[in-house]
């Protein structure tokens, strides 16, 4: 996978991997080949991470997470057109799968080895797939 860190304002380009008193923010393409990382606070955003950092401003086409040494949150949003799956349980379910995969490879390639957590606010697609048979 390929990994650009992004560092914004900082002029002076300190490492943050591994940095233990402030959030990270990320981008993982959804197969897995690249990503961009940036500390939370010269990321600002998700979708200004991408454009800065990768170039791209399709957001659909990535993970996205902030995370520190103790967990990784997932803003779990599942594209409607995810892998042209159009079965609605079956794409947010091959979604959910990929997503754990690829995040936590990309987590444990820069040395974070925490849990990914989805925060209650985006696990109506979670409960959907509970409270639904296919």
């Amino acid at each position: 996978m390929e990994i650009i860190k992004y560092y914004g304002s900082d002029t002076e380009h300190k490492e943050f991997i591994n940095h233990d008193s402030e959030p990270l923010m990320a981008v993982i393409a959804h197969d897995g080949s690249r990503a961009a990382v940036s500390l939370l606070d010269e990321g600002c955003e998700h979708h200004l991470l991408l454009a800065n950092a990768l170039g791209s401003y399709d957001i659909d086409k990535y993970f996205r997470i902030i995370f520190d040494n103790e967990g990784a949150d997932w803003t779990f949003v599942c594209p409607p057109d995810y892998k042209d799956i159009t079965v609605k349980e079956k794409r947010i379910t091959r979604f959910f799968n990929d997503g754990i995969d690829i995040i936590t490879a990309f987590l444990k390639e820069i040395g974070y080895d925490v849990p990914v957590n989805i925060p209650r606010r985006y696990r109506r697609h979670i409960e959907y797939i509970k409270n639904t048979e296919y």
